[in-house]
């Protein structure tokens, strides 16, 4: 597996996990988000890419 060294992404929540389904609520935090308009600068991984897509409604993606 070829991960990508140094390469990171912004990750800024932009909806509120209220109402989501409680693995999306966890995905959320587990992501390191704490509410609206949080940003996280996260390492760009397919462990992170798989967890932002399971909760892409939530979230924006830069970079």
């Amino acid at each position: 597996m070829s991960e990508t060294k140094g390469k990171t992404i912004r990750v800024t929540q932009i909806a509120s996990v209220i109402g989501s389904k409680p693995g999306q609520a966890e995905t959320v935090k587990g992501l390191g988000l704490r509410g609206i308009g949080s940003s996280r600068e996260l390492e760009d991984t397919s462990s992170v890419r798989g967890m932002i897509r399971k909760v892409s409604h939530l979230v924006k993606v830069e970079g």
